[in-house]
């Protein structure tokens, strides 16, 4: 561990979704007296599906969650893409062995995998909720932070393990060490809504000129997760009110069919809608002298990217084994991101014209869209893309702790 003594060395985690309790866990493993501090006045029991694949299940092994995240599984059998009767125009079964797919092995509702490792956490982690840093000064010894509320306290290191607009990031990232903020050109708006009988267990997903989407995804909690997507270089939608969104996605998908209609309808009872404007976030560093980045605060590659909750739990791993074996917190921030970074860059790597492709403007690019996905979805394709495909973690291992 990078400090020696008596006491053990403290650590503040701002951020309680899904990297924030995994690094508070896996800290308190390695000998800190850990604190996570969320801005929400209680833990967040929302979201959407999420899925967790790759190393980030060996994560969850080591953690015992492996089979309580599967049991919390939103019972996603696979991704169908539709027409607009509905009809199946090609299908993605979930391939356990492999994991490939747009359906993982492992689905699951963000909000149950942050319960989940809240849960896991021991006693010993401190949970302060409704505050937030608004202030902070580092020196050779410790991490000082004023709150929100007022208070002031001061710890060994600072873990900022919040989300792509990370506040906390914007007091210690600056000049040079300012994250690129790189806009995908597409909105996301996500909302539970009542499951009806015509609801399976599939991702039901239909494409639309206009760069469009709309999809229907199941959950475990006897309701269905709709998200609406579309594309625009139009900036500040996600800032609007959420009386303003309902009005914008009204105007934006009212001339769609399918389920499109009941969506739009289900929105004005929906106490969840979130519209997101996809971002990359890429910094060049992450970390500055006792404060240090994790999850999407330092490398959000946004749901088009896929992985991102993987590469939560992953990072907080690597993070805390850096920090039990290296000789210093400075070594172990630089081992943690020599360790992270290649794969990172992998995954935000997007293929050329992504998202573009995926949602195409005009009626003949949607039809060759549906070519390509029943092409994707044949035998012999998948066949061909099992052999193929690696992605950049399937050599990889884990680093001792």
């Amino acid at each position: 561990m990078s400090d020696d003594g008596a006491r053990a060395p403290r650590v503040l985690v701002t951020g309680a979704s899904v990297a924030g309790p995994a690094a508070a866990y896996w800290l308190d493993r390695v000998g800190y007296d850990v604190t996570v501090l969320e801005r929400s006045p209680e833990p967040r029991r929302g979201g959407q599906n999420i899925d967790v694949r790759g190393l980030a299940k060996d994560v969850l092994e080591r953690m015992d969650l492996l089979e309580a995240v599967r049991d919390a599984g939103t019972g996603e059998v696979g991704t169908r893409f539709v027409d607009e009767d509905g009809g199946a125009v090609a299908e993605f079964p979930t391939d356990a062995d492999t994991g490939d797919g747009p359906t993982a092995e492992l689905e699951i509702l963000r909000g149950e995998l942050a319960r989940l490792l809240r849960e896991r956490c021991p006693d010993s982690v401190t949970w302060w909720y409704g505050d937030h840093v608004v202030a902070l000064d580092q020196d050779d010894e410790r991490v000082s932070v004023t709150l929100e509320s007022g208070a002031e306290h001061a710890f060994d290191l600072l873990v900022v393990a919040e989300g792509p607009g990370s506040a906390t990031r914007g007091l210690v990232m600056t000049g040079a060490d300012e994250p690129e903020l790189d806009r995908l050109g597409m909105y996301c708006a996500w909302a539970t809504i009542p499951r009806t009988e015509d609801d399976d267990r599939w991702w039901r997903w239909l494409s639309v000129p206009g760069s469009r989407s709309v999809n229907l995804r199941p959950d475990n909690q006897g309701t269905t997760r709709a998200m609406l997507n579309f594309m625009t270089d139009e900036e500040g939608l996600a800032d609007r009110t959420d009386e303003e969104q309902r009005a914008d996605l009204e105007r934006r998908f009212g001339d769609v069919g399918w389920e499109t209609p009941r969506i739009l309808a289900a929105l004005g009872d929906a106490d969840d809608l979130y519209v997101h404007d996809l971002t990359q976030v890429k910094c060049p560093t992450w970390s500055r002298g006792r404060v240090v980045l994790t999850g999407d605060a330092a490398w959000c590659v946004t749901p088009i990217g896929g992985f991102g909750t993987s590469l939560a739990l992953i990072g907080a791993y690597v993070l805390a084994a850096e920090l039990k074996h290296a000789a210093s917190h400075t070594e172990a921030f630089e081992r943690y991101d020599a360790w992270l970074r290649p794969l990172v860059d992998d995954v935000q790597d997007l293929p050329p014209g992504t998202p573009r492709i995926a949602n195409p403007r005009s009626r003949l690019g949607v039809a060759l869209f549906r070519a390509g996905t029943r092409l994707a979805a044949s035998a012999p394709a998948r066949a061909l893309a099992a052999r193929l495909s690696s992605d950049a973690e399937d050599e990889r291992t884990l680093p001792e702790l």
